[in-house]
């Protein structure tokens, strides 16, 4: 006789009984899922592991301490036999056949009537993957399967566009330091759903060239200001392409919230009454001076650190910084975007009580492949910044912690 497939179906169990044999490792595994599908669930087993044990005292299962006995499933529309007792076993199956309740058996799949896929979700789908060959079956190869689907689907490389009305509105998503890698695997699902994409320089380039030419990407530096500012410009953007019924990705270097005037945007996309959800990204702040083998913190080092905007110099009146107080901390100091004032930022730091001496990191391009670590003190970073060439955009790391990682340079003198 022909060995058929099985037949896939997806199991509605909220309010069902389900009853579960065996408390062991199989169970641990199993149960979460039924849990999550609002599964009535009675565990039989004399025993539990620790895990199964705290679902019992949550309450989100029934424990009868015991072993199997006959009537167990009478009453069940799924089981899950998974006992160490083979003849155990042995009986509940046929109970559940008997009983017509579909049962999966962890000791032997041939004789079951129902076999659990290896499953995986996405963005509310759920993936269930099936081996159709009974004399190959590999749980390995099922599950492998699962996750290459569930990964292509989170991080974009494996897209599936929605066919039915998409909500029009705007993502605004963090693209981290750099490295297209380093984006967030929703920020990255989003970008590939999106009908037009609206960047900054800083974003994570790479990612561009595998959106689809139906894709519209505008780079924010080359709109059309007319009338209008530059953020402006882009505001009115993000409005429009929206109000056109597009799905909109505006895409940013690290976070939103870091010095990317994101707030700005979601305000103006709010008073125009669009709907706007923020991703959250990877700050450069941390994540360069990491790639760079430069802890912001470290124990007996540094228990703080500061993150501040370079672009205006301590000695600019529109400057908000308390550069006079952030020279008497102990921790680190990380600054952004202060390659071109970096000289003033030093002085003033010393001429308030910070040593000389202070060690100095500056990590341009960081997490690309451009990367490039130079080190210094306070006293000789304005030299530096100029023999080294230093150019924006770099990540500036002022303390102790710079001394502290493996990849530490001594400073230029």
């Amino acid at each position: 006789m022909a060995e058929h497939p099985a037949y896939p179906v997806g199991l509605r169990l909220t309010g069902r009984r389900v009853v579960v044999l065996g408390g062991g490792q199989v169970a641990q595994r199993r149960l979460p899922a039924l849990i999550a599908a609002g599964a009535d669930i009675l565990l039989v087993s004399p025993e539990a592991t620790p895990s199964v044990e705290a679902m019992a005292d949550a309450g989100e299962i029934t424990w009868e301490k015991r072993p199997y006995a006959e009537g167990d499933l009478a009453d069940a529309w799924y089981a899950l036999i998974a006992t160490g007792d083979t003849e155990a076993n042995t009986r509940a199956s046929a109970e559940a056949e008997r009983h017509r309740v579909w049962c999966v058996r962890s000791d032997d799949a041939d004789q079951a009537t129902a076999w659990t896929p290896a499953t995986g979700h996405s963005e509310g789908v759920t993936i269930a993957v099936l081996t159709t060959d009974a004399r190959g079956r590999d749980p390995r190869h099922t599950a492998a399967i699962r996750d290459a689907v569930v990964e292509g689907l989170r991080d974009g490389t494996l897209v599936a566009p929605h066919h039915r009305t998409r909500t029009p509105g705007v993502a605004l998503v963090g693209g981290g330091p750099g490295d297209p890698d380093l984006i967030t695997v929703r920020g990255r699902r989003l970008l590939a759903e999106a009908d037009v994409v609206i960047t900054d320089h800083l974003g994570p380039r790479d990612l561009l060239a595998e959106l689809p030419p139906s894709v519209e990407v505008i780079d924010a530096a080359k709109l059309p200001y007319g009338r209008f500012m530059a953020q402006e410009a882009i505001n009115e953007a993000l409005i429009e392409y929206a109000k056109q019924g597009k799905s909109v990705v505006r895409l940013k270097g690290g976070d939103p919230f870091v010095y990317g005037r994101g707030m700005e945007e979601v305000q103006a996309l709010s008073e125009a009454g669009i709907p706007c959800t923020v991703v959250p990204g990877i700050s450069s702040s941390i994540s360069v001076p990491g790639a760079a083998g430069i802890p912001v913190t470290h124990r007996g080092v540094a228990h703080e650190f500061t993150v501040v905007s370079g672009h205006i110099a301590p000695d600019d009146e529109r400057s908000l910084v308390d550069w006079p107080s952030l020279a008497k901390l102990t921790g680190t100091l990380v600054i952004l975007m202060g390659v071109a004032t970096i000289g003033k930022v030093a002085e003033t730091l010393i001429a308030h009580g910070k040593s000389p001496d202070t060690p100095v990191a500056l990590v341009q391009e960081g997490t690309t492949a451009g990367q490039r670590r130079v080190d210094a003190t306070l006293a000789t970073v304005a030299e530096t910044v100029r023999t080294e060439d230093v150019k924006p955009p770099a990540v500036i790391v002022i303390g102790e912690v710079v001394k502290v990682g493996p990849t530490a340079t001594a400073p230029r003198e």
